[in-house]
């Protein structure tokens, strides 16, 4: 009998044997995700037997049996006898969906104020831009008064002429800050510093070239302010879209830094303070928005000298500011109270002052946790606006109310409806995307999971 080697009895391993086809590849997947069982299986049919009837509808609906091209309602109903949509009218009244009762001959204003707002944030999304903070919180505070400018015209009156100087000074210089970043590499206030000769001289002199340089815009943007000979457009004509985005466009912008103030207030450690901001916290997300907004339009006025009769525009921005403060508030509550004990020690222990350890140290943890939160509370006070309608403003869905009510497209219900939802699910779907992009971006280690 012959002894076993030392190389007989070594480990040899055997070369990994390929998956099983069925586990691999489309059919891998879809046994793995959709036919993983019997349950599975029936309930996946089932699921596509459902789909399948909901598009075929929609395809019949919506296109084969949609009618693109008629005079009234009763046109559509003649071509389709009802069993497709009537998307004619939705051509007829796009113009009243889009801006209501804004004049047709004046409705450029409306575009170009869209416009430069939309140029005003482009700066967020390019690289080499530097202090985009300072560019936003410009486009927050001051764009609302060159927008009004632009949407109401008539007399501006001083305060309105001055505001709207002071936003397009900043338009401007934040367009030239952006072209030096990519042009010379340095910002505005540096090249201006650098071309008038105070590079050498101490920094704190710095301020009066920028001064200088803000006052000649500030000038010359109120002499051509000055020459604008814009019909006035009442606030109770705006309507549709256009209504709808201001309202939500305001409160939005004015939610998160009233918020952060609410809830810094909440957790005050002086009493009167602490007092104030959880009462007008607790009060006014305790009370429906709709209730909030008939005491605005109805008895805000009678608390007002009689000489002051602000529209009723004015006091539904200022009802839905107040209601979206309230609940942000408690959404930067718990973020704040999600940041570690810790943090707090550690930053008081290198000596920093409250407002710099929460703008630097807290904060920025805090609102990495809460974009969530923040993102579906915009969501939901984007959709809440369309309770302004109730209240007589003509927004989106009220003019497309108002469509069905016309004499020639009486019955004209549905349609108008269903070009509402879909603009407001893309308007949604794309906050709901770049709330995700955010997190990826500056979510750093609190990722979407």
């Amino acid at each position: 009998m012959t002894d076993a080697t030392q190389s007989d009895t070594a480990f040899r391993p055997k070369p990994s044997l390929p998956p099983p086809p069925n586990t691999v590849g489309v059919i891998g997947w879809l046994r793995k995700n959709l036919f993983g069982g019997p349950v599975d299986a029936i309930l996946t049919l089932l699921g596509i037997y459902v789909v399948y009837l909901i598009l075929q509808f929609a395809v019949e609906y919506g296109i084969l049996n949609a009618v693109w091209t008629a005079d009234t309602y009763r046109e559509c109903l003649d071509i389709n006898k009802g069993e497709g949509a009537c998307w004619a009218g939705i051509g007829a009244w796009f113009n009243g969906m889009m801006y209501g009762r804004y004049p047709d001959e004046e409705q450029w204003r409306v575009n170009l104020g869209g416009i430069i707002l939309l140029l005003w944030l482009i700066p967020f999304w390019l690289p080499k831009v530097t202090g985009k903070i300072q560019v936003g919180m410009s486009a927050v505070l001051t764009f609302p008064f060159l927008g009004s400018a632009l949407f109401i015209g008539g007399d501006l009156g001083i305060f309105l002429h001055v505001m709207a100087a002071i936003a397009l000074t900043l338009f401007v210089s934040v367009w030239l800050h952006v072209t030096l970043c990519y042009v010379a590499g340095k910002s505005l206030p540096q090249t201006l510093v650098s071309v008038t000769g105070f590079a050498d001289k101490d920094d704190r002199l710095h301020k009066y070239v920028l001064m200088g340089a803000f006052g000649i815009g500030f000038v010359l943007a109120m002499i051509y302010i000055g020459t604008w000979e814009l019909q006035e457009v009442p606030t109770t004509i705006w309507g549709g879209l256009f209504l709808t985005l201001v309202i939500s466009g305001i409160g939005i912008a004015s939610a998160l830094p009233n918020g952060i103030l609410l809830a810094l207030g909440r957790r005050s450690k002086m009493p009167v303070i602490r007092v104030f901001c959880t009462a007008f916290i607790e009060l006014f997300r305790s009370v429906p928005l709709i209730t909030i907004l008939f005491m605005a339009v109805t008895m805000m006025p009678l608390f007002l000298p009689v000489e002051i009769n602000p529209p009723k525009l004015a006091m539904v921005i200022v009802a839905v500011c107040i209601f979206a403060a309230a609940y942000m508030a408690e959404t930067v509550r718990g973020g704040l109270q999600a940041v570690s004990k810790g943090q707090y020690e550690a930053a008081q222990a290198m000596g920093l002052s409250f407002w710099k350890m929460m703008a630097l140290i807290v904060m920025p943890q805090a609102l990495k946790l809460m974009i969530p939160n923040i993102v579906g509370s915009f969501m939901g006070l984007m959709k809440d606006t369309t309770l302004v309608s109730i209240i007589g403003l003509y927004d989106i869905l009220l003019m497309g109310k108002a469509a069905g009510q016309n004499p020639s497209w009486l019955g004209f219900h549905t349609e108008p409806l269903l070009f509402t939802a879909a603009i407001f699910f893309v308007l949604c779907f794309a906050m709901s995307k770049y709330s995700q992009h955010l997190e990826r971006t500056i979510g750093g280690g609190y990722g979407r999971r």
